[in-house]
C-alpha cells in the first residue's frame, strides 16, 4: 500500500507538531511518503509523483476540490480536515469529497474537540489552583520588593494576614479540596475538570442536560439538573462548553449576579457562554476573583482594567494546543484508518 502525507504550512501554522508525527507514525508501519509545500497555490497532485498510485492519502492544509482529487484514481482512504479549508479555500475547495465517495474513497471524518480535552482541563486546574493562592501576584511582587514576604503583622489581628498567609480572605482561596466546586457542561473537558477536583477532595457538581448518567458516575460527581441551583452554593464556578448559537450566553447576567460574593470564576474554553459585561462587572467591583484564558475581546487590550488586578489571573488563550494535543489530534485520525496488515 502506497501512502503519502501532503502538508501546506497553513496547517503547521496551526498544528506545528502535527504532521510530522503522523508521518513518524505511518512510516512505522512501512514506508509513507511526505510532501510539504509553503506555496499558497499548491495543489496535492503538483506534490506528489504518480498520484494513480496511492492508496492512503492525508491532505494537510490542501484542497479537496475534483481537480485535487481526481487525479489520485486508486484512492482506497483519505483524511482532509474539511471545515479547516473552507476557512483557507473556499467551499469550493471541498466539492470533490462527495464525487470521491461516490467512488469508493472512504474519508475518515474529522471529530472536533476530542484532542485538547487533557491539555485543556489540566490547564483549567492549573488556573484554579493558582488562583485560589494567588501565585502569578506574588511571583510578580517578589522582583519589585521584599513586601510580599512581609507576613507577620506588628499586631497579631483574627482575620488579617499573618505567618506564611498570603492568600486574599476576601475571595474563595486555599485548598482545593473541601471547595464547592460547580462546572456547567460534562464533555470532554469538563467531566476531566470535574474528575480531577474531585480526585482531591473538592465537592463538584455538574450541569449538563444532555449528558448520560455514566459520565456522572465516572467522574465520580454529582449531577445538578438546574443551572440556576448550581450557581447559588458555588465557591469555584468553571463554564466548560463550546460556544455555539445555543451556548453563547448561556450563563445570562442573572446566574453571574447570583454567584456567591468571593467565588471563583474560571473560564478556559469560550468567555462569551457567560455574559462577560456582568462578570467583568462583578470582578472589577471586588465580588468575584477570576482566573481566566478567554476574553470576551481578544487579545485583551492592554488598558484593560482586568489585566494585572489583584483578583485576576490571566493567560493568553493558548490552554488547548500542546504538543501532547497535537499528538492526540493525530492518532484520532490515525486510529480510524484501517489497520494496515
Amino acid at each position: 500500500m502506497r501512502s503519502v502525507i501532503c502538508v501546506n504550512e497553513r496547517f503547521d501554522a496551526a498544528w506545528p507538531f502535527a504532521a510530522d508525527y503522523w508521518h513518524e507514525c505511518w512510516q512505522r508501519e512501512g514506508n509513507c511518503e511526505f510532501y510539504r509545500t509553503d506555496d499558497p497555490e499548491s495543489r496535492a497532485p503538483q506534490l506528489v509523483p504518480d498520484p494513480a498510485s496511492v492508496q492512503r492519502l492525508a491532505l494537510l492544509g490542501l484542497p479537496a476540490a475534483a481537480q485535487d482529487l481526481e487525479p489520485f484514481s486508486a484512492l482506497e482512504e483519505c483524511f482532509h480536515p474539511r471545515y479547516l479549508l473552507t476557512k483557507w479555500w473556499g467551499d469550493s475547495s471541498t466539492d470533490g469529497i462527495e464525487a470521491a465517495i461516490a467512488r469508493g474513497v472512504s474519508f475518515i471524518p474529522h471529530r472536533l474537540d476530542v484532542y485538547w480535552g487533557q491539555s485543556v482541563a489540566e490547564y483549567g486546574l492549573g488556573l484554579t489552583l493558582a488562583a485560589l493562592r494567588r501565585t502569578p501576584q506574588t511571583y510578580t511582587a517578589m522582583r519589585h520588593g521584599h513586601e510580599t514576604w512581609k507576613y507577620r503583622p506588628d499586631i497579631g489581628r483574627p482575620g488579617q494576614r499573618g505567618e506564611q498567609y498570603g492568600d486574599d480572605p476576601r475571595f474563595t482561596s486555599g485548598t482545593l479540596a473541601g471547595k464547592r466546586v460547580r462546572v456547567v457542561g460534562a464533555g470532554n473537558i469538563g467531566a476531566r475538570y470535574a474528575s480531577f477536583c474531585a480526585a482531591v477532595g473538592a465537592d463538584v457538581a455538574i450541569w449538563d442536560p444532555y449528558a448520560p448518567d455514566a459520565t456522572f458516575a465516572a467522574a465520580r460527581v454529582r449531577r445538578c439538573f438546574h443551572l440556576a441551583e448550581l450557581v447559588k452554593d458555588s465557591e469555584i464556578f468553571v463554564p466548560m462548553l463550546p460556544l455555539t448559537d445555543n451556548t453563547r450566553g448561556l450563563v445570562t447576567a442573572d446566574l453571574i449576579n447570583a454567584l456567591p460574593r468571593g467565588s471563583l470564576v474560571v473560564q478556559v474554553t469560550r468567555a462569551a457562554v457567560c455574559d462577560t459585561d456582568a462578570l467583568y462587572r462583578r470582578v472589577l467591583n471586588d465580588e468575584l476573583a477570576l482566573a481566566a484564558d478567554v476574553f470576551a475581546a481578544e487579545p485583551v487590550p492592554l488598558d484593560s482594567p482586568l489585566l494585572g488586578r489583584h483578583n485576576v489571573v490571566h493567560t493568553p488563550h493558548n490552554a488547548g494546543r500542546t504538543r501532547d494535543a497535537n499528538h492526540a489530534w493525530v492518532d484520532d485520525q490515525i486510529a480510524r484508518f484501517e489497520p494496515r496488515l
